[in-house]
């Protein structure tokens, strides 16, 4: 199948959106379809207000609309609610040709807190981007739930799978700091709430792998944990594996991968009982989930790393990526001709 994805969220930004697109192209390949990826490299961009590493695309839509007519796909997947994505939204509805798109992030939560926007709003917006769409896609059940008590139709589960030749059980004598350490890995931004978990008294150390709009600020207030900045491939791998528990501290996530990423590494997860950690640990097994993160996170220090490696290890991008593919929208053939 020729199969075009449009998405905002791309190399050189770092997170589980670009994670989960870059895995999914590659199976998609390895699986022998076809692919036009649409994505900011294309176009000249800006830097997103408040979040300047994040490029947007300046009118990307006439460059957009040349590559999907040559390419003619068979289906088309707006993966984010950027400008690449209502160009490509705009194309779809232009020519009255199906099209699916996936709600990775609470968008909404993460302007709330940048910007005096009611949520209500927000939401409003967003459900009419979604609603023209076949299907809208989301990582979790209970993501799926969320949505659907805020009005949205047609929304399915697509989970995440995790890259277990990359992340598995290492040295952990690869970070030489006091045990035991508690390590974050993400953006370092005000959605992901990282301050509940530097503001813990926990033994040992604290470690946070990442980058982001609120690094400096939480480096001088933090000054006693141990910030790394971004990592990449096997050097992120083994600091993830170094670590004893992996806190993850998000309250508006919709997934969060690096939880599934630290358990094929054989750390367990300790995080707040809300949409993401509870789809994704097994409370007792492979994390702890507690409203007391502290709580959380001593109790994840008794967990046994086998359970996380078992249950990482059943989460193949191959899986995830089949059922991606099972919920496009196939564009009929009479459609691409008159398009």
């Amino acid at each position: 199948m020729k199969i075009a994805i449009a998405t905002d969220a791309w190399a050189p930004q770092v997170n589980g959106v670009v994670r989960t697109y870059e895995n999914t192209c590659k199976a998609l390949q390895d699986m022998g379809h076809e692919l036009l990826l649409l994505t900011p490299q294309d176009y000249k961009t800006i830097p997103c207000p408040s979040y300047p590493s994040i490029r947007l695309a300046l009118r990307p839509g006439p460059r957009l609309t040349r590559n999907l007519d040559a390419f003619e796909p068979e289906a088309i997947h707006v993966a984010t609610e950027g400008p690449i994505g209502h160009a490509a939204r705009r194309y779809c509805r232009q020519r009255q040709l199906p099209f699916t798109t996936s709600f990775h992030t609470q968008f909404p939560e993460y302007m709330r807190m940048r910007a005096p926007i009611p949520l209500d709003w927000i939401y409003a917006y967003m459900r009419r981007f979604h609603a023209v769409a076949e299907r809208t896609l989301v990582p979790t059940p209970s993501q799926r739930q969320r949505l659907l008590d805020r009005g949205f139709q047609h929304v399915e589960v697509w989970s995440r799978g995790v890259d277990t030749d990359l992340f598995k059980p290492g040295d952990k004598d690869f970070l030489d700091y006091p045990r035991p350490i508690f390590l974050y890995m993400g953006r370092v931004a005000v959605e992901k709430n990282i301050e509940a978990f530097l503001r813990q008294d926990l033994p040992g150390s604290k470690v946070v792998v990442g980058d982001g709009p609120d690094l400096a600020k939480l480096k001088q207030q933090y000054p006693e944990t141990k910030f790394s900045g971004y990592k990449f491939g096997e050097e992120l791998a083994q600091h993830i594996a170094a670590a004893d528990v992996f806190v993850f501290p998000s309250l508006t996530d919709t997934y969060g991968l690096v939880m599934l990423e630290a358990m094929a590494c054989g750390v367990p997860v300790a995080a707040f009982p809300i949409t993401g950690p509870i789809d994704v640990v097994r409370p007792g097994e492979t994390g702890i989930l507690d409203q007391d993160l502290r709580a959380a996170a001593l109790a994840a220090l008794e967990l046994e790393p086998k359970a996380c490696i078992d249950y990482a290890h059943a989460h193949s991008w191959q899986r995830c990526t089949e059922t991606f593919v099972s919920h496009l929208a196939p564009i009929p053939a009479k459609a691409r001709l008159s398009a």
